[in-house]
């Protein structure tokens, strides 16, 4: 004896099935900017942002997978904070000298124990590292400000893959946070005579 199924019957048992297998939703990240924080206005006639590092795609970095990841939020700090305001000829470059972010796998707990626990799996450590300088007409170098800032955290072995990019995430925010603090004094001090 055959047995015919209504229609919508097979539709609503495929939808069923098809949404046990769906991917988690992705999370949305806010864009980090930092316009609201105001214009370093720079004696020089141009600004220029140079990536001197170059993630590698290899483990144990991890730079590449994040949201964010800290040269990009540096470049974009630059971005909206550096602005050219003199006719001089001089120029400042502005160069991400490190964004690295490493994953370190952790020791858990094995046996018995282990099964009871939720141990701490993975450590990332991140450090971003920039530099402004101001160059005349010659490109003899004038003035020069470094900043760095570095960012420590672990997660659990029973995280997800969206509140590990959530993790991420607020890693690079809080390492630009630092640089920022950084710059906003080093700035100041070191090319105070090249500001407007």
């Amino acid at each position: 004896m055959t047995v015919f199924l209504p229609r919508y019957w097979v539709i609503a048992v495929a939808l069923l099935l098809a949404a046990c297998t769906s991917a988690p939703p992705q999370t949305n990240f806010p864009r980090l900017t930092y316009t609201h924080l105001g214009a370093f206005d720079l004696d020089v006639s141009k600004i220029e942002i140079v990536d001197g590092f170059k993630s590698s795609l290899a483990a144990p970095n991890v730079a590449h997978m994040m949201p964010v990841a800290p040269a990009a939020a540096a470049r974009r700090w630059a971005e909206d904070r550096l602005r050219a305001a003199g006719s001089s000829g001089r120029r400042a470059v502005f160069t991400i000298d490190n964004g690295v972010v490493t994953e370190t796998v952790l020791k858990r707990e094995s046996g018995f124990r282990g099964a009871l626990t939720v141990d701490q799996s993975e450590r990332y450590d991140a450090v971003v590292a920039v530099r402004l300088e101001i160059f005349d007409l010659n490109g003899r170098r004038l003035a020069e400000a470094q900043a760095q800032a570095r960012r420590t955290r672990t997660v659990p072995e029973n995280i997800t893959l969206n509140v590990r990019d959530k993790v991420w995430f607020s890693i690079t925010e809080a390492l630009t946070k630092d640089l920022n603090t950084e710059l906003d004094s080093a700035i100041p001090q070191f090319l105070g005579q090249y500001m407007r």
